[in-house]
C-alpha cells in the first residue's frame, strides 16, 4: 500500500526513530508499505519517519539507478547489488570513512529540491534484516550516499542540515513555502 510521503514542516521528520526489538506483522507490512511508496515516488530510499512514524527502518533500492554507480561488498568482496536490492534495514549503524565528496541530493519529503551534499564515499552498515539476521556490508557510491541520507533521517536530520549556508541561503524561501504549505 502506497503510503502518504511527510513533507518538510512536519514535526515528525525531526523524531529520533524508537529501536525495533521485535520484528512482528506490523513491521513487516510497514516496510512493505515503504518500499511500494518509494517505489511509487521514484525514490531510492525512504525512513519510517517520512511516512509519519519514528522507528529505526529505512529501505533502499539503487539497483535501478545506472548514471550514478554503486558498489556494495559484503567480506571484502564485491556482489552484484542487483542481488541484494531492496534493502530493507532495522536500527543501522553506519561507520563513515574518512574521504568524503560532494554529490547532489534530493529528498522525498523535498519535492522539488536538491543541493550538493558533503558525505562519506565509504561506509560500513550493520542492520538488522526482517529475518533477524544480522546485515553487515561496505558501501560506495551512491548506495553509500543513500545510507547516510536514509540514516540521518532515522536520527532526525535532514539533508538540508548537511548543506552549507551559502546553499541553504538561497533555498529559505522555497523552504519557508513548503513549511507553510505542510503546517497549512
Amino acid at each position: 500500500m502506497v503510503l502518504e510521503i511527510v513533507k518538510y514542516g512536519n514535526s515528525v521528520l525531526r523524531a529520533k526513530g524508537a529501536e525495533i526489538s521485535t520484528v512482528d506483522d506490523g513491521i513487516k507490512k510497514l516496510a512493505a508499505d515503504m518500499l511500494d511508496t518509494m517505489n511509487s515516488a521514484n525514490g531510492v530510499g525512504l525512513a519510517a519517519q517520512q511516512v509519519g512514524i519514528p522507528v529505526q527502518l529505512a529501505v533502499i533500492d539503487v539497483s535501478e539507478v545506472d548514471d550514478r554507480p554503486s558498489g556494495m561488498f559484503v567480506g571484502g568482496k564485491k556482489v552484484e547489488i542487483a542481488k541484494h536490492m531492496p534493502l530493507v534495514l532495522l536500527n543501522p549503524v553506519l561507520e563513515l570513512g574518512e574521504e568524503k565528496e560532494e554529490g547532489t541530493e534530493g529528498c522525498l519529503s523535498f519535492p522539488e529540491l536538491s543541493a550538493d551534499i558533503l558525505r562519506s564515499i565509504r561506509v560500513k552498515t550493520t542492520a538488522k534484516a526482517l529475518d533477524g539476521s544480522e546485515l553487515k556490508f561496505e558501501a560506495t557510491g551512491l548506495l553509500a550516499r543513500a545510507l547516510q541520507h536514509e540514516v540521518d533521517h532515522l536520527h532526525g536530520i535532514l539533508f538540508i542540515d548537511r548543506m552549507t549556508s551559502a546553499a541553504r541561503a538561497g533555498m529559505a524561501g522555497k523552504l519557508k513555502r513548503l513549511q507553510k504549505d505542510t503546517r497549512g
